[in-house]
């Protein structure tokens, strides 16, 4: 279900948003027309340049400019993915900054004389450092569901930038323009519920991005007494989460997804939890990707829940492990021979009659072998230890950890508390992580110290038995 509600979403909102801005765009004299093609041929696209540089330059005032602005807006909207290729082209490629004008501005502060001077040549530096595009951008955060449309123009950006110097240099000024957008402090903490409207529940279904909702019902089941959703949302955005984290009220540190999952479940009175599970967040707008509120939500919610609750003595995590299969078949295609250790490579072999524990344990993966007992008993004791050895030994650029979820983690000042065998048997644990997830412990004495270790040099705070395992 998770992926239907995205495409409704999605209609509705062009919908809305089209209408609204063609209001704005009907107000004055200056309207783009409605022959452009979906693709935007060349012919259309001086044109489409025009407009942009009328906007830009703020011909016939404010009311004007926001009026061509929403009409530009609505165009967008309506291209095709080659239209929007050339539309994003001119924005990076044709109103970018100066850089003759940054040269004359910079070459004016160096030569300034005396204070005054300086500061005079300063302020034309900055201006000189501002893209013409920057203008145009800024414009759409007066217009409605302005802000809203420009995340989504930035994931646009984003998915071009990577082949393209210039789309990078327009993609990192817009995340330096919504950053200063959407600062922490601008942003409000809501209790998701179900009794709130279902195009805002619908968007839940839609964002999860680390386990799918099924259906409504296991969506009512997220949100029942003994769960807790959270989400950030920003003012000019009332109606879109952020990022939103999904908590579970147990009693002792779950160990198992699909068990806490479970819709057939008893609800547990709240009052009597002792823990607080973390089990899912979701980052619902790719066009904030790099601007980052997670950590400070998992703060925010554990003061919220250590307020309401008291008995709580828990704060961890239940955390896929995404990282681990990508990293470990390689090593098995490879047929790495320092990843076991005799006995378990013996046992690998004589589950499957490989020639290796490499060769045996690659094979076992690629079948279904959740359901088999002989298997699963081989598989434990290398598998465990080999994801330990992942989280806390191997790193990726910069000495940080390969595995993203363990970044943001470590990074928030958890540790790594431990490892859960057989802990998400869906299709997707089995494939990203072997079936293994992991508690990272929130511990409030110990989170800065654990933060500041790990923004040192990469320290992994975890805890004896996963630090003895990792060594092994």
């Amino acid at each position: 279900m998770a992926g239907r509600p995205t495409i409704a979403l999605f209609d509705r909102t062009l919908r809305g948003l089209r209408d609204r801005w063609r209001e704005i765009a009907g107000a004055t004299r200056f309207r783009l027309g409605v022959s452009f093609q979906p693709a935007l041929p060349e012919g259309e696209l001086e044109r489409v340049r025009e407009r942009m540089r009328e906007c830009i330059e703020g011909r016939g005032g404010e009311a004007s400019a926001r009026a061509r602005a929403a009409d530009l807006g609505r165009l967008y909207l309506a291209l095709d993915d080659a239209g929007r290729d050339r539309f994003l082209g001119l924005l990076a490629h044709d109103f970018a900054t100066d850089r003759e004008a940054v040269t004359r501005a910079a070459r004016a502060y160096l030569d300034a004389a005396g204070e005054g001077a300086a500061a005079v040549a300063q302020a034309g530096l900055r201006d000189a450092l501002d893209s013409p595009r920057l203008r145009l951008l800024t414009q759409f955060n007066a217009l409605p569901e302005g802000v809203k449309f420009l995340v989504d123009l930035r994931a646009d950006v984003m998915a071009r930038a990577r082949q393209d110097a210039a789309m990078r240099a327009l993609d990192d000024e817009m995340r330096r323009l919504l950053a200063s957008w959407f600062d922490v402090g601008f942003l409000d903490l809501r209790r998701i519920t179900w009794s709130l409207p279902a195009a805002l529940l619908e968007k839940l279904i839609a964002y999860e991005a680390v386990h799918a909702i099924r259906s409504w019902q296991d969506l009512k089941n997220r949100l029942d007494s003994d769960r807790r959703c959270f989400a950030f949302f920003h003012p000019r955005m009332p109606d879109e989460p952020l990022i939103f984290v999904e908590v579970a009220l147990v009693q002792a540190m779950a160990d198992n997804i699909q068990t806490l999952l479970d819709e057939g479940a008893e609800p547990l009175d709240p009052a009597v939890a002792d823990a607080a599970i973390f089990y899912s967040i979701s980052n619902a707008q790719r066009g904030l990707a790099g601007i980052s509120f997670g950590n400070f939500l998992i703060k925010r919610v554990v003061e919220e829940l250590a307020t309401a609750f008291p008995r709580l003595q828990t704060f961890a995590t239940l955390s896929p492990i995404p990282g681990f299969r990508a990293w470990l078949d390689p090593l098995l295609a490879e047929g790495t021979h320092d990843l076991f250790q005799p006995a378990e490579a013996q046992a690998l072999m004589k589950v499957t009659g490989a020639a290796s524990g490499a060769e045996a344990l690659a094979r076992l993966l690629g079948g279904p072998w959740a359901g088999d007992e002989a298997a699963r008993r081989a598989m434990e004791a290398p598998l465990m230890r080999l994801g330990t050895r992942y989280l806390v030994r191997e790193k990726a650029g910069g000495g940080r950890p390969r595995d993203p979820v363990a970044r943001f983690h470590l990074s928030n000042g958890a540790r790594i508390e431990r490892l859960n065998w057989l802990a998400d048997t869906s299709d997707k644990g089995l494939a990203e992580s072997a079936g293994l997830m992991v508690n990272y412990l929130y511990r409030q004495s110990e989170i800065e110290t654990n933060h500041e270790a790990y923004a040192a040099d990469g320290y992994v705070t975890a805890s004896n038995p996963v630090a003895a395992l990792a060594r092994r």
